[in-house]
């Protein structure tokens, strides 16, 4: 497998994050909720990604999940609609990926991530297996077909099996939305998995949408799908699950742009081994969606932050009695209002939209 994007790796570049404006993490007000549409004849539904439109667009945001009658079953594709800018009107969901759109063996598909480049393509990172588990999981990236084609069932094509080690490239996974840097590339978080090994991973891409550089965001183990956070341009925060007994989201950070990594103290925020989301809004606000238990997801939570440390509970987005599950939230900054997708029963992805209420001087 060829890995020569190792030899040639990018400049660190910033992120794309204003100067902060608040002394107080804004407080948030609901002002919609509701369902996105599923796929005619799904029963299950998981790990939605929403993604940002840009100005102009008929569209405000879009979202990909994995849906099909069960998780890791032969039928299940990459599912997706789009919200009507303007609307709280969804589109009809329709199939963006099939496994047989992808080739390589491939079995089950799960976890879709998006992001869009300079020139507005829409971007997919699947994550993909054949024989075994997730654990054996691949990373394929997917790009829109052309401009007509997002709109249609299957408009991506296969651009490659991301070439991230010499093991067939197995056990790499995504989740988490990527972070935008000011060169108009991007940082991929995803995480390596093979049973207890679970570590994550910082994967540099440029403008056009070419690998050019993995780092590890941790020594430690048992840290998967890292949620990035960036303070200001150049300190970042990995936030994520944790997989091990402690049962806390734990923390990875880099103080140069993501050029090295150091393992950082554990929030003191419990983690019931389940995916978390973050945001950081115009104003400086940092947002975490989490479940907020240390069994268990039940309980979706909302907390806010400047500094990636302390965090004050700001809601709760959802709550059901033990055995429910609300979870793999995703959050977007859109038309001035905050959105939050998540997984509702396995059965639906739901929606809530929120404004930011004015501080009082």
């Amino acid at each position: 497998m060829e890995l020569a994007w190792r030899d040639n790796p990018l400049p660190p570049a910033k992120a794309l994050v204003p100067e902060p404006t608040v002394k107080t993490p804004s407080q948030l007000v609901r002002t919609g909720q509701g369902h996105i549409p599923m796929p005619e004849g799904a029963l299950s539904a998981h790990a939605c990604d929403l993604l940002v439109m840009p100005e102009g667009h008929p569209w405000s945001l879009m979202a990909f999940w994995f849906s099909g009658s069960r998780e890791a079953a032969p039928d299940v594709q990459i599912a997706s609609a789009h919200l009507v800018r303007g609307s709280d009107n969804w589109s009809p969901a329709y199939y963006a990926v099939g496994r047989h759109n992808l080739g390589f063996g491939t079995t089950r598909l799960g976890n879709p991530v998006s992001w869009l480049d300079k020139e507005g393509r829409v971007h997919l990172f699947v994550v993909a297996t054949g024989l075994g588990g997730w654990a054996a999981a691949r990373i394929v990236h997917l790009r829109q077909q052309d401009a007509q084609s997002i709109a249609e069932p299957h408009g991506f094509e296969v651009q490659q099996v991301l070439p991230l080690s010499w093991l067939w490239n197995y056990s790499h996974l995504v989740r988490s939305t990527p972070l935008p840097l000011s060169d108009s590339g991007m940082v991929l978080p995803a995480y390596f998995e093979m049973g207890h090994p679970s570590f994550p991973l910082a994967l540099r891409f440029d403008a056009e949408g070419q690998l050019r550089s993995m780092t590890r965001m941790a020594q430690s183990q048992h840290m998967l799908q890292p949620a990035l956070m960036p303070v200001n341009a150049t300190r970042w925060l990995a936030l994520m699950r944790d997989g091990s007994p402690q049962r806390r989201i734990r923390v990875s950070q880099t103080a140069d742009a993501g050029a090295s990594w150091q393992d950082a103290p554990d929030l003191d925020l419990p983690n019931p081994d389940s995916s978390i989301a973050t945001l950081r809004l115009p104003d400086g606000t940092m947002l975490l969606a989490h479940n907020n238990t240390s069994e268990g997801r039940h309980r979706l939570d909302l907390s806010a932050s400047l500094d990636g440390r302390e965090w004050q509970h700001r809601m709760t987005l959802a709550q059901g009695d033990p055995g429910a599950e609300y979870s793999y939230p995703s959050m977007e900054w859109a038309g001035q209002q905050v959105w939050v997708s998540y997984t509702d029963q396995r059965h639906a992805i739901a929606w809530q939209r929120f404004s930011v209420a004015p501080h009082k001087p």
